[in-house]
């Protein structure tokens, strides 16, 4: 995709595809309900993350759309000179890690999924840090 059609600066780019996606998760693919390449500002060093929405009331009584319930990716941009090295890591370790996640978030109990949940990859110093936050 060329850099005017992606929505990012020159200097940014994803280090992941949704291919890259799509092979890691296999059938869990039709349980994400949105993936997204984010072009806002500087994520610091996130470079993934992954949310579980949860069908739960956030407005006065009103239940959300049944079709937004379910789990959310987000790819994140990094600078285009790291990007062969952060795919590299993503594939081999947080791809993995996120197919664990969503594997161990669909066996949960109802406790958990009537609860958002958010869980992000950081790369900091070639090194990959992954947990849940509020």
């Amino acid at each position: 995709m060329s850099a005017r059609n992606r929505g990012l600066p020159r200097h940014r780019a994803w280090p992941l595809t949704t291919t890259d996606i799509n092979e890691c998760l296999g059938s869990y693919t039709a349980r994400v309900r949105d993936l997204r390449f984010l072009t806002g500002h500087d994520s610091g060093t996130i470079v993934l993350g992954a949310a579980w929405v949860a069908p739960n009331p956030r407005n006065y009584g009103r239940g959300i759309h049944p079709d937004t319930v379910g789990f959310r990716v987000d790819v994140h941009p990094v600078d285009a000179t790291e990007r062969a090295a952060t795919r590299a890591v993503l594939r081999a370790q947080a791809l993995p890690q996120l197919h664990e996640w969503i594997t161990q978030a669909i066996a949960a109990d109802e406790t958990w999924q009537l609860t958002d949940h958010q869980h992000y990859w950081r790369l900091t110093d070639g090194h990959l840090i992954h947990r849940d936050e509020a």
